[in-house]
């Protein structure tokens, strides 16, 4: 009888608590909950500014072009990095302004592609040490200086195997800027490479001494032309020199970028600039401490390769002698300047059995055998 009076007392707790259990559970059901803590968004990344100085005009369709075209291309690619630029800026002063107004807005890493800079770009970044320079066609290194460039000598020598094969007067013709080295190193190339196909083939240079100037391109062109060259190469930034070709009823070799549109009678092929790839690359060394100041000189294809052939003006069979020899030189098993090389006084300059440096190369200051004209006094 106790059992069953505690058996029930127990029952009757039981269903007590049961029932604040269920009162306490509706009445905090009723209460309005707080609203839930919302989770940040990651944070986007910093934008680095970046900035780009251009010795000529962007609207050259050359080297500046080119150039520009790279920094399209990596705004493209990369959302966090914001880009200026300031053309037509010369060595001296005004490059020292520019170089300080846009370190005054920010910006933390300036391509300056112009082999005029280098006497002045290192003690412009000295002055500048938490800002990242690179100098394109130039030299100079620092801890915040590197250089860049690429091996368009190899494509210059396939535009001359191509120049060499459509003449018919055997004289060629090279409209080149200034007789610095990389002008020296791509007249030499082409003349080697027009050589190597036809051995009877001359090519008469003049130095027209500027980067950009249509009238004095032209003007050049046309005394080569004048002189019996049938084909036009240039290491120019306008296309004035294959607009001349064209005029004349001649042949021509661009530069830089694909120049077909503008004389599409005359211009065979060329050598062209892919900046942009090279820029991203840059920038996401940077961006992850990787960057080192080092002199880049990167190869075919990656950044300079032949534009697409004249299809109406280079036969097939000249093509794909030119394509056979650009996947040797890709492939490791061709080089330019492999001896054994002469000068124009037929002196060996690069014994067989060697192969010219980079640093050999860009301290080249003597024209190859069968090339007609001079370099200044030094």
């Amino acid at each position: 009888m106790v059992n069953s009076k505690l058996l029930n007392v127990r029952l009757i707790v039981l269903a007590i608590f049961l029932v604040v259990a269920i009162v306490v559970t509706i009445v905090v059901m009723q209460k309005p909950q707080p609203e839930p803590t919302p989770v940040a968004p990651a944070p986007a990344p910093a934008v680095t500014k970046v900035g780009f100085i251009y010795p000529g005009p962007l609207a050259d369709f050359g080297w500046n072009f080119s150039h520009d075209q790279g920094r399209q291309y990596l705004e493209s690619k990369l959302p966090w990095v914001e880009t200026l630029k300031v053309e037509r800026v010369p060595p001296g002063a005004d490059l020292e302004r520019v170089v300080r107004e846009m370190v005054q807005q920010g910006v933390k890493v300036i391509f300056a592609p112009s082999f005029g800079y280098s006497a002045l770009m290192p003690g412009i970044a000295a002055q500048h040490p938490n800002v990242i320079f690179m100098q394109g066609a130039g030299f100079g290194s620092g801890p915040n200086l590197g250089t860049y460039f690429g091996r368009i000598e190899d494509v210059r020598f396939l535009t001359g195997m191509v120049a060499g094969l459509k003449t018919r007067t055997n004289r060629l013709g090279f409209v080149a800027a200034h007789p610095f080295s990389e002008a020296i190193i791509g007249l030499n190339a082409f003349t080697l490479g027009a050589r190597l196909v036809n051995p009877k083939v001359t090519v008469q240079v003049v130095w027209s001494g500027t980067w950009f100037d249509p009238a004095k391109e032209r003007e050049a062109a046309l005394s080569l032309i004048e002189a019996g060259a049938d084909v036009i190469g240039q290491y120019q930034d306008s296309p004035a020199s294959q607009q001349a070709a064209q005029d004349r009823g001649v042949f021509g070799v661009g530069d830089n970028s694909d120049l077909r549109s503008f004389a599409p009678n005359a211009t065979l092929v060329g050598p062209v600039w892919n900046w942009g790839p090279f820029y991203v690359e840059m920038m996401e060394n940077i961006r992850d401490g990787t960057w080192k100041p080092e002199q880049y000189r990167w190869p075919m294809p990656d950044i300079v390769d032949l534009s697409p052939f004249n299809e109406a003006l280079v036969p097939k069979e000249i093509q794909d002698k030119v394509m056979a020899k650009r996947q040797e030189i890709i492939d490791g098993k061709f080089n330019i300047f492999a001896g054994p090389i002469k000068d124009q006084a037929g002196a060996i300059r690069v014994p067989a059995g060697t192969i010219m440096t980079v640093d050999e190369m860009r301290g080249m200051y003597w024209l190859v055998e069968g090339v007609i004209g001079s370099l200044p006094a030094r």
